[in-house]
């Protein structure tokens, strides 16, 4: 079978690689961003494509990526080397964008398998987006609050869009110093959650898991 290849680097920064060995690097962070309160390592990795959901140093920064690349952060279907990419707009925060502006979903599909990225998400999803989104098997999903959604709103967002496998990022670690909640808060009491200890994990559409399963990655850098 296919298998797509799913790093996390910390943060809200993933490099999906797909079974052909296209190379996806999502919301690169630049490292020591806001004063060193985020101290993850520098992301130096080559990539076919960098998509980044808005414009903030902790989601934006490519200028370490190798290779050339080609940048998506415009909504929109995008279909670059046989990847289907769909960038759905949403907004960083509960007011339509007026205190954090706007954020991009990014829908990645690819090995017969639908991916997505939840950038920045600040909001529970409107039923015009639910359908925009579609059926997903994988999401990426912030669960740290402040400056997104937090550990309930997140349970509602993963509920909604009924995925097979949810990844939670964005939430503090001991190299995000952010005033967020850990990931602790959002894997309370849920059913499913598995530990990898690994930074990267492979799924294909026959391994996709019965029963929906949380997998807290550790972070690669």
């Amino acid at each position: 079978g296919m298998f797509m290849k799913i790093k996390w680097y910390g943060h809200a920064a993933f490099k999906i690689t797909t079974d052909k060995g296209v190379k996806i690097i999502i919301d690169p962070y630049q490292s020591g961003a806001f004063g060193g309160a985020l101290s993850y390592g520098k992301i130096s990795e080559e990539a076919d494509i960098v998509l980044t959901s808005h414009d903030h140093d902790d989601h934006n920064y490519t200028k370490d990526i190798k290779g050339t690349f080609t940048q998506i952060k415009k909504p929109g279907p995008h279909n670059v080397k046989d990847v289907i990419i769909k960038a759905v707009p949403t907004h960083h925060d509960p007011s339509e964008g007026k205190e954090r502006g706007d954020n991009l979903v990014f829908l990645i599909e690819t090995d017969g398998l639908r991916l997505a990225h939840m950038g920045d998400l600040g909001h529970k999803l409107e039923k015009g987006t639910l359908e925009e989104i579609g059926k997903v098997d994988i999401v990426l999903l912030p669960v740290g609050g402040f400056y997104t959604i937090d550990a309930s709103e997140a349970t509602r967002v993963m509920n909604d869009l009924k995925p097979s496998i949810v990844i939670p990022m964005h939430y503090k670690t001991e190299k995000c110093n952010f005033p967020i909640a850990s990931v602790d808060e959002f894997i309370a009491g849920k059913k499913g959650v598995k530990k990898t200890n690994t930074s990267e994990i492979e799924i294909s559409k026959s391994t996709i898991p019965t029963e929906p399963e949380i997998i807290v990655m550790e972070y690669a850098l």
